[in-house]
């Protein structure tokens, strides 16, 4: 049986590494970590040395709930989450609180330059266990996020409220057609919107449901212990001390087996450093299904 969270949440006082901070405190911090999300709408910040906090009225604390089914439910690193509630804000709106570890080591977007071949083949070694590890949880129902709820990916985001493409999806062939949904309610060309539909009944078939974090770039990965930098000034760390932990799960739940890798090959993007040659040593390859994920977003956003 899956496990469940009563909101609001707060974790075991003995648990803690010290004393909550208040919502004022929370408000009033000025350690901003997240520039792109520092409106009134929703920030992110680091509260003293132990807590990152994301808040505002645009936080879902769905995200909060399915890192906490993570912690019960596997031994995949992650930030520890200490609570997750809501208040009144200003202007009458409902803020929601996640406060989380703050994990104090560097992202590997921030370092993967440095580190050298042998260090990249232990850090993909790792994560390659975790992906193995997250993609075993069963899923509760079809395609779906924690809860059973509708899946979160930009995709099945329309921006309106009243026309939600995003599930739960029962089979594939229904997430297919919600995709295809999606991309008509643009006002896309009727031809292209049958085109795809067509060829997506051809390529995407047959993928079971598995637990995948949506959004996996450098960024999303931190190390809990800071590495060492040597003479050269490449990185690496003790094999001890390699601990990856994985951050913003907002998008993870129960996708087709294709969706991580064909989702993290898009968001490399226009990189030009080897990421993507790293990729297939961690997440098995769908490469017929990522030309089309390709095209899809491209046409769908373009």
């Amino acid at each position: 049986m899956m496990a469940s969270f009563t909101l609001p949440y707060f974790a075991d006082e003995a648990g803690l590494p010290a004393t909550l901070p208040t919502a004022e405190e929370i408000e009033s911090a000025t350690d901003i970590l997240n520039e792109r999300m520092s409106g009134a709408s929703g920030k992110v910040v680091g509260v003293g040395v132990h807590f990152v906090v994301k808040y505002g009225a645009v936080v879902n604390l769905q995200k909060g709930q399915t890192m906490l089914f993570l912690q019960h439910s596997s031994t995949v690193s992650l930030p520890r989450i200490y609570a997750l509630y809501q208040k009144q804000g200003p202007n009458n709106d409902t803020y929601s609180y996640i406060v989380m570890e703050r994990i104090r080591g560097p992202t590997l977007a921030s370092i993967w330059l440095k580190i050298g071949p042998t260090a990249k083949e232990a850090v993909a070694s790792k994560l390659r266990h975790v992906f193995e590890e997250i993609r075993r949880l069963e899923s509760p129902g079809g395609y779906c996020s924690f809860g059973r709820r509708g899946l979160t990916d930009s995709l099945f985001d329309s921006g309106d409220d009243s026309a939600l493409f995003n599930g739960p999806f029962d089979t594939e062939a229904d997430l297919n057609e919600a995709m295809i949904a999606r991309y008509a309610s643009e006002g896309c060309s009727k031809h292209k919107t049958q085109h795809f539909s067509r060829a997506f009944k051809d390529v995407f078939q047959n993928h079971a449901p598995v637990f995948t974090h949506g959004g996996f770039r450098q960024k999303n990965v931190m190390f809990r212990k800071p590495p060492t930098i040597t003479e050269n000034g490449l990185v690496q760390w003790a094999s001890t001390d390699l601990e990856v932990v994985i951050i913003d799960w907002e998008f993870a739940g129960w996708y087709p087996s294709y969706w991580e890798y064909s989702r993290a090959l898009f968001g490399c993007g226009a990189c030009k450093d080897d990421w993507s040659d790293w990729i297939e040593k961690m997440l098995e390859p769908y490469r017929n299904e990522y030309a089309w994920v390709l095209l899809f977003p491209t046409e769908l956003f373009s």
